[in-house]
């Protein structure tokens, strides 16, 4: 019998594994990477993810933003590099509403 090869997606936990995020003061649910710049969403994610590039009014750089089980990861492309956020269900809806993006697939 052939082996079967499960391949697990990004989850919320797994991202807390990747650095020191930081609270964002005042967004509950939301924390940010610092010191990542270089790496992309890809790069967190990787290949397998679906990430989804938003051009928005309420943000200057265009908004990377991808659904992880446990939470979300929305990511800011700005010239001098990346900026990562990590949130939970409930601070993945909020900015993304606030943002005016719709709520992706998992």
């Amino acid at each position: 019998m052939a082996r079967r090869r499960i391949v697990l997606g990004p989850t919320y936990a797994a991202l807390l594994e990747v650095g020191e995020w930081r609270e964002i003061p005042g967004c509950p649910g939301r924390s940010l990477l610092p010191g990542v710049r270089q790496a992309s969403p890809r790069d967190l994610l990787g290949e397998r993810a679906t990430i989804t590039r938003h051009e928005v009014e309420g943000a200057p750089d265009p908004v990377h933003v991808a659904a992880v089980r446990g939470g979300g990861l929305i990511s800011y492309e700005k010239a001098e590099g990346w900026v990562h956020t990590l949130n939970t269900p409930e601070g993945f809806l909020r900015k993304l509403a606030e943002l005016g993006i719709a709520q992706p697939a998992p």
